[in-house]
C-alpha cells in the first residue's frame, strides 16, 4: 500500500497544476504580508476603533498571531477550490489519458489503487494546509513578532501569549478535516466523470449551492441546514471563542467524518463495479 501511496503522490505532483496552489496560497499569503507590513498599524486601529476611550491597551497587540488568524480567514474560502483542482483529475485523469485499463490489470486489487489515490489526495490536502500554516503563522512570527492575539471575534476578544497555539493548532487541524471532506467530494465525482473539469466544476458548484441554501433563513432550508457540510466547514472559528464550546465543535467533526466516509465509500463502490472500456 505504501509504495501505491508513494506511486499516486509521484503522479501528483508531477502535474504542473499541482503547483498552482501551492503558488496561489504562498504568493497570497506573502502579498497580505506585505500589506500588513505598511497597513497594520492602521488595521489594528480600525480594530479597537473607540476602545482607546473606554479601555487602556497595553501590549504588543499587532503581531504575527493577528497576521496569521487574518490570513487564515481570507485564504480558508478559496482553498476548497485550489483542493479539488486536483483531486478532482485523480480518477478523471486516468479516464482521459486513457490508462484506466492499464492501471486495473496490474496485480493489484482495485479497491487497494482506488484507496491509494484516497490517501494520496488527503496527503495532498494536508500539504496545501501546511503551506498555509507556513506562509500565515511562520512568517507572520517572524515578521511581526509575538504578542496577545487581539481578534473581532464575539466583539472583541484577547488572549494571553501562552494561550494562543494550541488554538492555531487545532484550527488548523480542524481545517485539515473540513478540506478533506472537499476533496473526497471532488474524487467521488471523478470517478463518474472522464473529464477532470466536471469533477472541478461540480464540487465547486455544491459548495456554492449548499452555502446560498445555508444563507437563506427560511423554515425548510433551516431544517436540512444541519445536514450540509458547508455548515461546519468554518467551525475552525470556535477555537478562537473567550468559552470553547466543545460539544458543538465535536459535533462539526464528527458530521465532517460522516460525509468523509460517505464520500469514500460511494467513490470505492463506484470504481469497484465500475466497467473501464478504456
Amino acid at each position: 500500500m505504501i509504495s501505491l501511496v508513494y506511486l499516486e503522490l509521484y503522479k501528483i505532483f508531477k502535474k504542473w497544476r499541482t503547483y498552482i496552489s501551492f503558488a496561489a496560497v504562498i504568493g497570497f499569503g506573502l502579498i497580505l504580508q506585505i500589506v500588513m507590513v505598511y497597513e497594520g498599524d492602521h488595521y489594528l486601529e480600525m480594530i479597537t476603533n473607540g476602545l482607546e476611550n473606554m479601555f487602556v491597551l497595553s501590549g504588543n497587540f499587532f503581531n504575527g498571531y493577528m497576521v496569521a488568524y487574518m490570513i487564515l480567514g481570507a485564504l480558508i474560502v478559496h482553498v476548497p477550490f485550489l483542493v479539488t483542482l486536483v483531486t478532482g483529475d485523480m480518477f478523471a485523469g486516468e479516464a482521459t489519458g486513457g490508462t484506466y485499463r492499464l492501471l486495473l490489470i496490474r496485480p493489484v486489487s482495485r479497491l487497494k489503487i482506488s484507496t491509494a489515490k484516497f490517501i494520496a489526495g488527503f496527503i495532498y490536502t494536508c500539504a496545501i494546509i501546511i503551506a498555509l500554516i507556513a506562509i500565515s503563522l511562520g512568517l507572520g512570527l517572524i515578521l511581526f513578532g509575538r504578542g496577545e492575539l487581539l481578534i473581532p471575534y464575539q466583539g472583541i476578544t484577547v488572549f494571553a501569549k501562552n494561550d494562543i497555539l494550541w488554538r492555531f493548532a487545532c484550527s488548523y487541524g480542524y481545517a485539515i478535516i473540513a478540506m478533506m471532506t472537499v476533496a473526497s467530494l471532488s474524487m467521488l465525482f471523478s470517478t463518474m466523470v472522464e473529464n477532470s473539469i466536471g469533477p472541478i466544476a461540480g464540487t465547486m458548484a455544491v459548495i456554492i449551492v449548499f452555502i446560498i441554501l445555508s444563507s437563506i433563513d427560511i423554515g425548510v432550508l433551516r431544517s436540512i441546514r444541519p445536514y450540509l457540510f458547508t455548515t461546519y466547514t468554518m467551525k475552525y472559528q470556535l477555537f478562537f471563542a473567550n468559552e470553547i464550546d466543545f460539544t458543538e465543535i465535536w459535533k462539526s467533526i464528527a458530521i465532517l467524518v460522516t460525509h468523509i466516509t460517505v464520500f469514500t465509500g460511494s467513490a470505492l463502490f463506484i470504481i469497484v463495479k465500475k466497467d473501464i472500456l478504456s
